[in-house]
């Protein structure tokens, strides 16, 4: 067992102690929901897929909000499509308890429109968020681009008890209520609500390599956002290779921002997971590979937790906001791909130091692919959340996801790891 003794952020004073388990499942009693969505083929869907973010209550030591993403959706038979078994699947926040070492599932909060109606996790149209997928159902018919469509990965949980929401597709950031209706959105293409806008350069995400991490400064005033992979930025094949990925701070009260360049550890690997705050300044940023966690493969999976601190750090804002961004001796930042070349053209990129390694320090080893959600609950102790998918994998007919260590369905499970040494 670990002992934590909590500090709610709201307050300088301590909480009484509270005894967290090293692993804690998360359950569907099936009293809010039912356990299970649907069933297809023999494969059972779960109502799971809780783990693209985790956020402590700060409040409550023993209450964790835990964010799906688009919903059940495997590949198609047709390049760069998916098939979407559930299209009117709303992306939620469930409000889950720590119960004698379960992640018991409270309610959940679906994600809403401004109007009130339901969001999907459907691509979005082109200029407003879509990543050229094509979209099925499970009879083969062509789903509509939805301009509601949210593919959500980072979570925040405002001291007020509205949430922040960032995801994949265009890249948004959306505000939520308490109740999941939509407050502001906010993109890189005019077409939010809100009247705010992120720079222009994130347009060139990589599909599905949005803003997969979210958190806020300790002081509530700053949302800072990590890009999950280098922005094909001008192109993809001008960045192959590249290193180099964004960090963006967004100002709540005024909507400025500012951007550094984050370098990731391999090109091939999945990268940044998440982010969460330990100062005003510095943070946790989760890499990792997509590989399952193996007894065969221990010495090569990548699944690390580095802190980093923006102090000192260039900001690579361009003033004329610019498709491209700034440039520098007219290449862009991605294109530059490397410290040495970062540093050749004064950007002085994040600093960086591993804080965690998850394939050498958690015994037995990390069993699951997606390590997606982080929470810093003391300065030694970490809650890790696994994105399960819910339950299923597939190409064009689902099948059930097995973890190879273990020969189970993978499912939603929150890890709480000592770290040796205090991150602040």
């Amino acid at each position: 067992m670990v002992v934590l003794l909590v500090t709610a952020s709201c307050s300088d004073h301590l909480v009484p102690s509270f005894q967290y388990p090293a692993v804690a499942d998360a359950v569907n009693p099936g009293t809010v929901v039912p356990a299970v969505l649907f069933e297809t083929n023999g494969v059972k869907v779960f109502n799971g897929g809780f783990g693209s973010a985790i956020a402590a209550d700060p409040r409550d030591p023993t209450v964790f909000y835990l964010l799906t993403d688009r919903g059940p959706n495997i590949d198609g038979n047709v390049t760069n499509s998916k098939v979407f078994a559930q299209p009117d699947f709303a992306p939620q926040i469930g409000k889950f308890r720590l119960k004698n070492g379960q992640m018991v599932l409270e309610s959940i909060i679906e994600l809403k429109n401004s109007s009130g109606g339901k969001l999907n996790g459907l691509p979005n149209p082109v200029n407003q968020g879509g990543t050229g997928e094509i979209a099925f159902d499970l009879a083969g018919k062509t789903l509509p681009a939805s301009t509601d469509g949210l593919d959500s990965e980072g979570l925040v949980v405002a001291s007020d008890g509205t949430f922040w929401v960032s995801d994949e597709y265009g890249p948004h950031i959306v505000h939520f209520d308490a109740t999941g209706r939509t407050v502001e959105r906010i993109n890189p293409f005019g077409t939010g609500t809100g009247g705010r806008r992120m720079p222009l350069v994130f347009a060139r995400r990589r599909a599905n390599r949005g803003m997969e991490g979210l958190t806020i400064t300790p002081d509530g005033k700053t949302l800072v956002g990590i890009m999950q992979f280098p922005l094909y930025n001008p192109s993809q094949a001008a960045i192959t290779g590249s290193l180099v990925t964004r960090i963006l701070t967004f100002d709540i009260a005024t909507g400025a921002t500012k951007q550094y360049a984050y370098l990731i550890e391999r090109a091939n690997l999945q990268a940044n997971s998440e982010i969460t705050a330990i100062t005003n300044t510095t943070f946790l940023v989760l890499e990792r590979d997509g590989e399952f966690g193996t007894t065969a493969n221990a010495g090569t999976l990548f699944k690390r937790i580095y802190k980093i601190d923006l102090a000192g750090a260039t900001d690579i804002s361009d003033p004329a906001d610019g498709i491209g961004g700034k440039l520098y001796g007219g290449k862009t930042v991605e294109e530059l791909k490397t410290e040495a070349a970062l540093l050749a053209n004064g950007i002085v990129p994040v600093k960086k130091t591993l804080a965690f390694d998850m394939a050498t320090e958690l015994s037995p080893v990390y069993p699951h692919d997606k390590a997606e959600g982080l929470a810093l609950l003391s300065p030694t102790l970490l809650a890790i959340a696994n994105d399960d998918d819910f339950g299923v994998v597939g190409v064009g007919n689902y099948a059930a996801k097995i973890l190879p260590a273990t020969n189970t369905i993978d499912m939603n499970r929150v890890y709480f790891v000592t770290l040796k040494t205090p991150v602040k």
